[in-house]
């Protein structure tokens, strides 16, 4: 049994690894028993600029000595930037919107959905069945993910739809959806990219015929850019591969880089005008934290000192070659997809089906001797460094993989 005087989130008490990270530097960190990791899970895909940020470091500090303490309603200059800051970088449909702080990805959902809601009047929510927009009782509720079945029902009004990357089951069959639910449907609800589920990187033209689906059924379009954001996909967000512009877009993970909890939704200006004479019926306590709010804005600032958006897109290129380069020395590495720093593949035996439990422990414990963090689920292994990795440092990630895949498969 852990002797842990406090959980450990999704595990079995007894069975949970407790890692005591200690420090860290760019894309790697230190734990107490001396080991130095390779981060090419970005802690929990968060870790976007990298561990020991000198310039967050030195914000939070800052922010801390003015130790302000405000209402969810006040005003101080940290907040002003820091909505000024990420419409700045929002689709530039939603740059005369208004931005609402809150502190996580999850929050950030359940506030877009609320505020859909409340603008339309109906109450259903279009979802993916494989998707995942966190894990608040209604935002499990409105997700494609196993991590629900504990709690189902949940809340009601979420109506699944199918795989949405399927040739047979894309925007045509939303229009079906939609269609069937007759003006009940306020919004659609997608990830800018499928993440957890296994990054699902959409076709070209598939966005531009989302967006125009939602408008013709009259229905909003809240994209869920909490993983897919900031610079992870080699874009400030995954729609942007798209070209379009949603109603709402959600973030959080990035946005601060993991430095302090931090949610937010970009609304857009037909939004933010409805809500000047109706209640905005959303808010919790500590939403808008000056040390939150302090982060946004130095992390917003860090992305754009170091080029790190371009250069994600610039070192996803590096990564599919030394995957490609994988997968051909090692055929249970299949299916092999990404796009910037985000990316996954499958482990397949030698039928061609998916490797088990068993192979997958073996696998968790080879990374883990070779000191390499990733994240891993099903029979998927996901890479997501932080956006300051090297070039070295991505070849020398394979090549731990490798071995590990080496060791574990023999």
């Amino acid at each position: 049994m852990n002797p842990s005087p406090s959980f450990f989130t999704w595990v079995a008490q007894r069975d949970a690894v407790a890692m005591d990270v200690t420090g860290g530097h760019g894309a790697r960190f230190t734990t107490a028993d001396g080991g130095e990791w390779l981060d090419f899970g970005s802690m929990v895909w968060n870790a976007n600029l990298g561990h020991g940020h000198a310039g967050m470091r030195r914000a939070l500090v800052e922010a801390a000595e003015r130790a302000a303490l405000v209402m969810p309603s006040s005003t101080f200059p940290d907040k002003v930037s820091a909505a000024e800051a990420l419409l700045t970088v929002a689709p530039a449909g939603l740059r005369d919107g208004k931005v609402f702080l809150c502190l996580s990805g999850a929050e950030a959902n359940e506030n877009a959905v609320k505020m859909a809601r409340l603008r339309t009047g109906r109450r259903k929510i279009v979802y993916r069945t494989r998707s995942y927009h966190g894990a608040t009782l209604g935002m499990l509720s409105f997700s494609g993910d196993p991590r629900r079945t504990p709690f189902d029902p949940g809340l009601p009004d979420g109506v699944p739809w199918n795989d949405p990357y399927r040739a047979d089951d894309g925007p045509a069959s939303l229009e079906a959806v939609l269609r069937t639910e007759a003006g009940n449907v306020a919004a659609v609800l997608l990830e800018g990219v499928v993440g957890a589920n296994g990054v699902r990187v959409p076709p070209p033209g598939y966005w531009p015929s989302i967006r125009e689906t939602c408008d013709r059924h009259g229905v909003l379009l809240i994209a869920d850019e909490v993983l897919s954001g900031f610079g992870r996909t080699g874009r400030w967000f995954g729609v942007d591969h798209g070209d379009i512009t949603p109603d709402l877009l959600t973030c959080a993970k990035g946005l601060t880089g993991g430095y302090a909890p931090a949610g937010a939704v970009i609304a857009s200006a037909d939004i933010a005008r409805h809500f000047d004479d109706h209640v905005l019926s959303c808010g919790l306590t500590a939403y808008a934290h000056p040390l939150s709010c302090a982060a946004i804005v130095a992390a917003i600032a860090a992305y754009r000192e170091g080029d790190l958006v371009a250069r994600a897109a610039r070192l996803g290129e590096v990564v599919d070659r030394e995957l490609r380069v994988l997968s051909q020395s090692q055929p249970a590495v299949q299916q092999v997809r990404g796009l910037g720093l985000l990316w996954a593949f499958d482990l397949v035996d030698v039928d061609g089906r998916a490797v088990g439990a068993p192979v997958m422990k073996r696998v968790a414990a080879a990374l883990a001797a070779r000191r390499l963090h990733l994240h891993k689920r099903d029979n998927m292994i996901f890479l997501a460094p932080p956006l300051v990795v090297t070039e070295p440092e991505i070849v020398d990630a394979v090549g731990r993989l490798r071995g590990a895949l080496t060791e574990a498969l023999a």
